[in-house]
């Protein structure tokens, strides 16, 4: 049994946030943010807008698309550093809640940018088991809500939104998931970063420790880490199944930064045909990037 795609589903707030309403925030300018990132606006939530309510958006349409019923779906996993609350109850049980679905496993899975990577990974697994035929995966974020808007370092780089897939089982070795890649390294957690909020924290200065739920980031250093990590890690996927970057039709990065996919791009050899933007238009959306 293989795992392969069903369906997918993407949904972005109507909020629109672009470069010039930034530049009456933050000391910034339209030029500054396109020289350096390749955004031009980015999608904001309501304030009533979580992100469960983003996921289910996502959701129903990759639902709608699948022609399953909901019954057939049997687990759920959601891909979020933005949870609608703190550690518990999962977002992701939260989706199944709101789309109906009962007695249907759901957690989330905590993996920042590389979230929907692992989310799929997990999902893949389950199915080649044999313990799951239809896993719903959801990278969903709210990372306004998690941003410092007096920080230019970070907002101009973020915004909210979802996507969603249904992964299935499949005895077709044509529409099999290949592979999957993934890997960590704790030793750059400082690079970018939420400081306060968890076990780590102190808990004794609620100023600081409000302040410290916002998103860090060392920008430099996590550029160079972001092409290097990329770069290699495309390589060795390739490698490991004998294929040439010439042979992908479509190599579909995380939208961070145009400067890092541009990077990746000309280390891999790849052609600006081959390779799939949209940063430009929804910014950086962390676990939602991918399958948005």
């Amino acid at each position: 049994m293989y795992a392969a795609f069903r369906s997918i589903g993407a949904y972005v707030p109507e909020k629109i946030l672009n470069n010039d309403d930034l530049a009456g925030m933050v000391d910034t300018s339209d030029e500054w943010i396109l020289k350096r990132t390749g955004i031009k606006e980015r999608r904001i939530a309501a304030e009533d807008e979580f992100t469960s309510d983003m996921g289910v958006e996502a959701a129903e349409i990759a639902i709608a698309r699948s022609g399953l019923d909901r019954e057939e779906i049997d687990m759920l996993i959601c891909a979020t550093i933005s949870p609608d609350y703190f550690n518990m109850p999962s977002t992701a049980a939260v989706i199944g809640s709101k789309l109906g679905l009962k007695g249907v496993s759901a957690f989330d899975v905590s993996a920042a940018c590389t979230g929907f990577v692992y989310i799929l990974n997990i999902a893949k697994a389950f199915i080649e088991s044999g313990m799951k035929k239809n896993v719903l995966i959801i990278g969903s974020e709210k990372l306004s809500a998690i941003t410092d808007y007096t920080d230019r370092t970070t907002c101009i780089l973020f915004g909210d939104g979802a996507g969603a897939a249904i992964i299935s089982a499949t005895e077709n070795k044509e529409e099999a998931i290949i592979d999957v890649h993934t890997g960590a390294d704790g030793a750059f957690a400082d690079l970018l970063m939420t400081p306060n909020g968890g076990s780590g924290s102190a808990h004794d200065d609620p100023d600081r420790e409000k302040a410290g739920c916002y998103m860090k980031m060392r920008g430099n250093e996590t550029f160079k880490v972001a092409v290097r990590t990329l770069t290699n890690d495309v390589k060795a996927i390739l490698q490991e199944n004998g294929m040439l970057s010439e042979q992908i039709d479509h190599f579909i990065p995380h939208q961070a930064n145009y400067r890092i996919i541009k990077a990746v791009g000309d280390a891999l050899k790849l052609k600006d045909s081959q390779i799939v933007l949209t940063v430009h238009k929804y910014g950086n959306t962390s676990g939602s990037t991918i399958n948005g």
